[in-house]
């Protein structure tokens, strides 16, 4: 790297943490409004509270990422254009294109560090917060949701019904496995219990009650042990009750896949989170598109311009990602189309401001 480009990228480095420090803090202290007083009154230790808003940082800096990215890019190149540095720079045979590689290594690296956070860190930070608020701040706290009653959708047009989960985890209790064809009942088979062998991938049905219906007539037998095929799992049973935000990637992809394969529909939601996922850690590259062209000649505002612009762009992405992505959860767009849709979009833009920057 030239000293050039390591210079920019230090002022970008220092920049991006300053912004994104500034936006945790602010965040921290918007929740902070909002949960303190419920916090002490609940004689939750200073200690609670402090690790409770730490858990918020992952999310937070993902989140705001993006504009953290785009208010860094156009600091640093709004202060080498209003300094005349950046006129040297050009003058020198440095063009806008070189001029944007220190940039996007430090963005590249942003959305590395990101996608490794979107995907297991952020995940694994919520899941934290659920469970802090479940047992601190709920109505009954330290009561945690139970998986009971369960009501699933298989392949063969069955209902599977779980009144709860064993204590050992792969065993489960009170189920009933109804059989449908069209809209009529054929088949019913009540169980006290059933337990899952991982080997064959089957689930044994125990004290099994099997009643068949056919012609108006009804066949009744008893069997002690039966196996069935299900395409659910003990570990899907067990993150019945988890949202997508607490899956980690690879736990949300093996989500989507048992239940599309259960033939379970009003998955829309949990696909859109998933690719979400996936495309929020790219915007911090994206927007370097818009950032320097935007910065690289001089304006009337200085340093409040340059603020001005680069929050209204970054907050413009971010309230086009969540209203894109209510389409989304609503099966009117394609979910990785809404996850992907607002980063298309500014690519788009950040490329023709690039192309009119160096016209």
């Amino acid at each position: 790297m030239k000293i050039l480009d390591r210079y920019i990228f230090r002022q970008f480095a220092k920049a991006f943490i300053f912004t994104s420090t500034t936006f945790v803090f602010l965040f921290i202290l918007i929740t902070m409004v909002e949960h303190l007083d419920d916090m002490m009154g609940r004689n939750l230790s200073i200690f609670q509270i402090i690790g409770y808003y730490l858990l918020s940082i992952p999310s937070t800096v993902l989140v705001t990422a993006p504009v953290s990215s785009l208010l860094a890019s156009i600091l640093v190149a709004g202060r080498l254009s209003a300094s005349s540095e950046l006129s040297a720079i050009r003058s020198a045979g440095v063009s806008m294109r070189q001029l944007l590689y220190p940039f996007l290594a430090g963005a590249s690296f942003i959305a590395a560090v990101n996608l490794v956070n979107s995907c297991w860190i952020a995940p694994s930070a919520f899941a934290g917060i659920a469970r802090f608020e479940r047992e601190h701040l709920s109505k009954e706290p330290g009561k945690l949701p139970e998986n009971r009653n369960m009501h699933l959708i298989e392949q063969g047009n069955r209902i599977v019904s779980i009144g709860s989960m064993g204590s050992d985890e792969s065993t489960a209790k009170a189920v009933s496995i109804e059989e449908f064809s069209g809209a009529h009942l054929i088949s019913r088979i009540d169980a006290a219990s059933m337990s899952y062998n991982p080997k064959s991938r089957e689930w044994m049905l125990e004290n099994a009650a099997i009643r068949s219906f056919t012609g108006g007539s009804e066949q009744y037998s008893f069997t002690g042990r039966k196996p069935v095929k299900l395409s659910i799992s003990p570990r899907s049973l067990l993150e019945f009750n988890l949202q997508p935000d607490e899956m980690n990637v690879s736990r949300h992809y093996r989500y989507l896949t048992e239940k599309r394969q259960a033939g379970i529909s009003g998955l829309d939601r949990s696909a859109v989170k998933f690719y979400t996922k996936l495309s929020l850690p790219f915007a911090s590259l994206i927007v370097m598109l818009i950032g320097v062209p935007l910065s690289a000649k001089k304006k009337r505002g200085g340093l409040a311009s340059e603020i001005t612009i680069a929050l209204f762009f970054g907050f413009l992405f971010i309230g086009l990602q969540k209203t894109v992505a209510i389409a989304g959860y609503q099966g009117a767009m394609n979910p990785a189309l809404a996850a992907w849709l607002p980063n298309i979009i500014f690519l788009i833009v950040g490329y023709l401001i690039y192309k009119t920057a160096i016209d």
